[in-house]
């Protein structure tokens, strides 16, 4: 693969620590973090929103960074009264301002996309 193409390479996360993309939460610690119902997080994997990994024996193991994204999925619909279908798009405009250095609309600057996998 030619240098600068892909996914761009992750940090390594300080020793001790999981890092973000370590699957570390079960549906049930993940639903009680983000404080809903597992059938929601069940749903929003539906939709494809987020896709937590799976161990061998096909238990949903969600990261760090999957929380981040749920809190701003929740961020968006509860706050700013977007549905889901308008949480992929405003996540994925965010995501491109982001990329290429613009400052997002002043509404939806507490909203970080830095972290986010879109």
């Amino acid at each position: 693969m030619a240098q600068g193409v892909g996914r761009p390479q992750r940090a390594a996360a300080p020793a001790g620590q999981p890092g973000l993309d370590k699957p570390i939460y079960t549906i049930s610690v993940a639903s009680e973090i983000l404080e809903t119902h597992p059938r929601t997080l069940m749903m929003y994997e539906n939709m494809g929103m987020v896709v937590p990994q799976r161990t061998a024996t096909n238990r949903r193991r969600y990261s760090q960074r999957d929380i981040f994204k749920l809190q701003t999925i929740q961020n968006l619909t509860r706050n700013h009264g977007v549905n889901l279908t308008g949480v992929r798009y405003v996540l994925t405009l965010l995501k491109l301002l982001h990329e290429h250095g613009v400052e997002a609309p002043e509404g939806l600057r507490d909203i970080d996309v830095s972290q986010l996998d879109i």
